[in-house]
């Protein structure tokens, strides 16, 4: 499934360009300090388990929290989703893995081309076969010392992220496609659904235990909010809404900076999506500039998030006004 298939630079830049915007205040305090990040597991099924910072669960809800990820064992090995942002952290994985088992860590998934969802590929053993969207593997070849460079901009100076290496992934999945892995007594899936937030969204389901990795299309259940670093809101909603449908209403759902969620947590951001939509596009038949949108366009009823005023006013609302009047500017 490997190819040499290159997606657009250009949409790639506009991303890079849009990640790198975040303020300055922002930037200078993590919101979470990854030197101080206790992984903890949890169980979700027999042989399933989500992967939470120990702060996850001890934090207000409303707070933004640290990655989460996962793994699951099967006879045969253990596909593991998500390496988190530096060894450190990958190597409490690894540890919290060898405690269930000994079997052969077969398979690493990364949901998407972000460093905390991604950096500590590095650590895992050259025998583990990396799996990652088409669109995160050109990502990280055309950009990762810059991202890089931002990441320690956001998240700080010594927090392992100077000693990231990056890790060529081995197989590739394509739009579309559907890749499915016999572990031994389970089966893996890898769905792509569509647009979720990056140019390579990844989602990864186990169908008996009936549990669902989203990665960041959703960030965490209510109040958090979707992150349109890239725009495209409809396309976000619609692949939404196609997971929705895709999963059983007794699904886990594991987001990617929350505790295990169920499926009526999913509704809170496409009923923000809708609603931007609407309140956007009244602003822009009726001429409003985007200052004056962004003015208007509060929606008090989603406000609740830590970062709303810069996800919201600063990204979201902005991405969409331009996508809706065709305006750049």
């Amino acid at each position: 499934m490997k190819t040499n298939m290159k997606i657009s630079v250009g949409k790639l830049t506009l991303l890079l360009l849009a990640f790198f915007t975040i303020t300055t205040a922002v930037a200078q305090e993590p919101i979470w300090d990854a030197n101080k990040i206790i992984l903890v597991k949890k169980e979700l099924s027999p042989g399933v388990f989500g992967v939470f910072p120990q702060e996850s669960f001890e934090a207000p809800a409303e707070a933004p929290k640290p990655t989460s990820g996962g793994f699951i064992v099967g006879k045969k090995g253990v596909l593991v989703i998500e390496s988190f942002l530096n060894a450190d952290l990958a190597g409490q994985l690894i540890a919290l893995i060898r405690q269930e088992t000994d079997l052969p860590i077969k398979y690493l998934v990364n949901t998407s081309y972000h460093g905390d969802h991604s950096y500590g590929n590095y650590v895992f053993p050259s025998s583990t076969t990396v799996i990652q969207h088409q669109g995160t593997a050109d990502y990280i070849a055309n950009y990762f010392e810059k991202d890089k460079e931002w990441m320690m901009g956001s998240f700080g100076k010594g927090r392992g992220i100077e000693k990231v290496i990056a890790r060529e992934a081995d197989v590739l999945i394509q739009n579309e496609d559907i890749m499915k892995i016999n572990l031994g007594g389970k089966t893996v899936e890898i769905h792509t659904f569509g647009f979720g937030q990056t140019s390579g969204d990844l989602f990864i389901w186990e169908p008996e235990s009936k549990v669902l990795w989203t990665g960041n299309v959703w960030v965490s259940g209510k109040p958090g909010l979707p992150w349109l670093l890239d725009g495209k809101h409809m396309e976000v909603k619609t692949t939404m809404e196609k997971i929705k449908n895709f999963i059983p209403e007794d699904a886990i759902i594991v987001p990617g900076h929350h505790t295990a969620m169920k499926k009526s947590d999913l509704n809170f951001a496409i009923n923000y999506l809708d609603e931007l939509d609407k309140q956007v596009s009244k602003a822009v038949k009726k001429g409003w500039s985007l200052e004056k949108t962004v003015e208007k366009v509060t929606m008090d009823d989603y406000k609740g998030y830590p970062i709303f005023g810069w996800v919201h006013s600063q990204i979201n609302v902005p991405n969409t006004y331009k996508e809706l009047s065709g305006k750049k500017e």
